[in-house]
C-alpha cells in the first residue's frame, strides 16, 4: 500500500503549498497592521487639526469663563453623542473639569487623567479615553496658557471613536482577503505548473526504464537535465557490465558443455559399433549424460537471462520453424503440426535459445502421444505471455498429470526419451517467473498451457 507521503510530487507540492500559505498570511497580517497604523494616523491628524481650531476658538473672560469663538469645525461635534467631541479642563490651583465642552457630549464629561507637566515636542499628546458610552476614543490634547492676566492654564482635549476606523478596516479587509485569495489560487496553479515541468524529465526516465526492462531497448537513451545525466551514465554502465556478465556466464556455460558434449560424442560413437551389454550401457549413459549437459546448461542460461535486461524475442518465427522440425520428424506417423489461426506475435522476455528449448519439448511431446493432429496457439494476456500446445492423443487421467513433470519419469516407457523434457520445461518456465500447467484438451488428449513473462506492453499483432 502506498501512502501519499511516499509521492516526491505530493510532497514538494505539499510543502510548496505549505509555504505559499503561511507566507501570505504573515503578508496579509503585515499589510492590515500597515493599514491600520496608516488609518490611525490619518485620524490622529484630523483630531490634532480639530485640536488647532480649538485653541485658536478659546479665550479667556475676566470673570473667569471661559468662551469659545465659533469656528468651521465638524458637525458631528454638534450632534448628541456622535463620536466626536472636545472639553476644556481648568488646571493650576483650582482644576475644574469640563470648563466648557462641545455639544456632543450632551450633560457628560470626559474622564481624563492628571495633566503632565509638558507634552512632547509636537505640541500634543495622545490619550486613549472611555467615552460617553463607554466605547474606546483616541484623544489628542494639548495645555495652553493664554495672555489675559489671571488667565489659568487650560488643557484643551479632542476625541474621536475608534469605531471610525471598523469600516474603512473592514473594507480594506474584504478587498485584501480576496486579492490574497486570488494570489494563492495563481501561486498553487504556477507551482502544480512547475512541478509538472520540473518532474516530467523523471516521467521519461521512468518511460525509457521500462522500456529496457521490457525489452524494448538497450540502454537509457535520449536528452536529460543535467541533473540526470550523471544517474542516467551510471545506469547505462550498469546495464553495460550487466550484459557483459550475462554473456560471459553463457560463453563458459557453452563451452563447458562443448567440452563435455565432445568427449561423450566419441564414447557414444565407439560404443555404436559395437553391440555388447558393455557397449549399450555406454551408449544408454551417454544419451543421459547429454540430456544432464544440456538440462543444467538451459538452467544457467535461463538464470543469467533472467536477470539480464532489454531481453526481447518474438514467438512466432522460432515456433513456425520448431512446427517444421516437428512434421518432419514425425513425419513417419503422419502427425499434423498446426498454428493457431489467430496466434499472436507476441515476445518472449527472454532468450531465444530458450523459446526453443521451452517449446521444443512442448511439441515434440504433444507429437509423441498425438494421433492425428497438434495445435499450438499463442495470446497476450496483460504482462503474461501463453502458448498453448493441444494434441488429440488418449491424454493423461488427471491424478498422474502432475507426476509426468518429475524428473526422469516417463508414464509410458515404450515412448524413446529419457524423461527430462517436461522437467526442464517446468525448470526454464520457473526460473522465468512463469508456469506450465496440464489440461484436457478440447482436441481429446492433453493440453500443455506454458505461461511466461512478455516483452512489451504494447498490444500484440496478429500474424
Amino acid at each position: 500500500m502506498k501512502f501519499p507521503g511516499h509521492s516526491l510530487r505530493l510532497r514538494l507540492l505539499a510543502g510548496t503549498l505549505a509555504w505559499v500559505v503561511v507566507s501570505i498570511a504573515v503578508a496579509g497580517w503585515g499589510l492590515r497592521a500597515l493599514f491600520l497604523e496608516h488609518i490611525t494616523q490619518q485620524f490622529q491628524a484630523q483630531l490634532v487639526m480639530q485640536l488647532d481650531r480649538l485653541s485658536a476658538a478659546v479665550d479667556w473672560e475676566p470673570g473667569g469663563h471661559v468662551t469659545v469663538t465659533p469656528m468651521v469645525s465638524d458637525a458631528r461635534l454638534e450632534q448628541p453623542l456622535s463620536g466626536l467631541y472636545w472639553q476644556i479642563d481648568r488646571l493650576g490651583d483650582l482644576p475644574a473639569a469640563a470648563l466648557a465642552r462641545s455639544r456632543s457630549l450632551w450633560d457628560q464629561a470626559l474622564a481624563l487623567p492628571p495633566a503632565p507637566v509638558l507634552y512632547p515636542r509636537e505640541g500634543y499628546g495622545v490619550l486613549h479615553l472611555a467615552g460617553p458610552q463607554h466605547q474606546r476614543l483616541l484623544a489628542v490634547a494639548r495645555v495652553v496658557q493664554l495672555p489675559e492676566d489671571g488667565a489659568p492654564p487650560l488643557r484643551l482635549v479632542v476625541a474621536g471613536d475608534q469605531a471610525f476606523l471598523a469600516e474603512p478596516l473592514q473594507r480594506f479587509t474584504r478587498l485584501l482577503l480576496a486579492a490574497l485569495a486570488i494570489l494563492a489560487l495563481g501561486l498553487a496553479i504556477a507551482v502544480a505548473l512547475q512541478l509538472q515541468l520540473a518532474l516530467r524529465p523523471l516521467k521519461a526516465l521512468r518511460e525509457r526504464l521500462a522500456a529496457v526492462r521490457q525489452g524494448q531497448a538497450k540502454e537509457l537513451a535520449g536528452p536529460f537535465p543535467q541533473e540526470l545525466e550523471p544517474l542516467v551514465t551510471e545506469f547505462n554502465h550498469v546495464l553495460a557490465e550487466n550484459a557483459d556478465m550475462v554473456e560471459r556466464a553463457r560463453t563458459q556455460a557453452g563451452n563447458l558443455a562443448h567440452a563435455v558434449h565432445t568427449p561423450l560424442a566419441i564414447l557414444a560413437n565407439a560404443a555404436a559399433h559395437e553391440n555388447t551389454p558393455l557397449a549399450q550401457l555406454v551408449r544408454e549413459q551417454t544419451q543421459a549424460a547429454s540430456r544432464q549437459v544440456d538440462y543444467h546448461l538451459a538452467r544457467t542460461r535461463a538464470a543469467a537471462a533472467v536477470r539480464a535486461t532489454g531481453l526481447a524475442t518474438p514467438v512466432l518465427k522460432p515456433l513456425r520453424a520448431l512446427l517444421r522440425t516437428m512434421a518432419r520428424l514425425h513425419g513417419g506417423r503422419g502427425i499434423s503440426f498446426e498454428l493457431a489461426p489467430d496466434a499472436q506475435d507476441a515476445a518472449f522476455r527472454g532468450e531465444e535459445q530458450d523459446v526453443y528449448e521451452l517449446l521444443g519439448n512442448l511439441i515434440d511431446n504433444a507429437g509423441k502421444w498425438a494421433r492425428q493432429s497438434v495445435r499450438v496457439d499463442v495470446q497476450r494476456a496483460g504482462d503474461t505471455l501463453q502458448v498453448t500446445v493441444d494434441d488429440d492423443g488418449p491424454g493423461i487421467p488427471a491424478m498422474a498429470r502432475e507426476r509426468m513433470f518429475e524428473r526422469g519419469v516417463q508414464l509410458d516407457e515404450r515412448r524413446p526419451g529419457a524423461g527430462l523434457g517436461l522437467d526442464i520445461v517446468r525448470t526454464l518456465a520457473e526460473t522465468y517467473g512463469g508456469h506450465v500447467q496440464a489440461l484436457e484438451s478440447p482436441l481429446g488428449g492433453l493440453r500443455m498451457v506454458l505461461r511466461l513473462p512478455a516483452a512489451e506492453d504494447s498490444a500484440p499483432t496478429h500474424d
